[in-house]
């Protein structure tokens, strides 16, 4: 055998080891080659829902040369945000800390390293079911010295939002295939595979965390007659049915 035939010989080798080893990761979505007496789909689906429930999430954050005077303006603000909530019937238990930090401060301006102090910051979040509660809860935030205040509408059931979503999805596919077979005078069978994606959003609503000048009537706090986002998770469904 010539040097050229074998290494012709070797790469076809090469070649068909390559490829059986590829195609099973190629099934697995479309097919790679048309499959007789199938048809291959692919649809979106939705599932739309009001949140159930609110998260509502600030910082503290308090500085001053001695550590011991920063944590003790720390410790004042957190008192403020437990009256806070139990002003709105809220067990300040119920409130829950991510992260609590101690910090150095320095002072580069002058070229130089300098400590000038410390500062003590914490992150708090609280999740509420009465929504009625939120407009008072962001109200009273607006007029403590918080900071990076938010409030984001959650579902707090989101597997049985991702499971309807795909049924949406799935109806979709078997009535696109079914419009297929009827067009083509065929009978549509079983699902033959699957493979499902899905997307749930995570919607972000910020808040005011300074109140502006106060008028000899307040006004409604900031959420007021407002309706929360609807939560809308989408799947996309990928199918392969057969036909009769």
């Amino acid at each position: 055998m010539s040097t050229q035939k074998a290494w012709f010989t070797l790469a076809i080798s090469m070649l068909a080891v390559l490829v059986s080893f590829s195609s099973p990761a190629i099934a697995q979505e479309r097919p790679s080659s048309p499959i007789p007496n199938t048809v291959w789909v692919g649809a979106d689906g939705k599932f739309e829902s009001d949140p159930d429930t609110a998260l509502v999430q600030f910082s503290i954050s308090a500085q001053d040369k001695k550590l011991q005077d920063a944590s003790q303006k720390a410790s004042q603000q957190a008192e403020q945000i437990r009256q806070l909530l139990r002003s709105n019937g809220i067990d300040p238990k119920d409130a829950q800390f991510s992260r609590f930090s101690t910090n150095l401060v320095y002072d580069y301006q002058s070229g130089k390293q300098k400590l000038v102090g410390y500062r003590v910051d914490a992150n708090i979040s609280i999740k509420l079911k009465d929504f009625s509660k939120i407009g008072p809860m962001a109200d009273g935030l607006a007029n403590l010295d918080v900071t990076n205040s938010s409030i984001s509408y959650l579902l707090e059931d989101m597997d049985a939002a991702k499971t309807k979503a795909v049924e949406d999805a799935l109806r979709r596919t078997r009535d696109e295939a079914n419009a297929v077979a009827q067009s083509s005078g065929r009978t549509l069978g079983e699902l033959s595979y699957a493979s499902v994606d899905v997307y749930e959003p995570q919607p972000i609503r910020p808040m005011m965390t300074k109140a502006a000048t106060m008028s000899a009537q307040a006004p409604p706090p900031p959420t007021a007659e407002f309706s929360a986002e609807k939560i809308t998770v989408t799947a996309h469904v990928n199918a392969l049915y057969n036909l009769k």
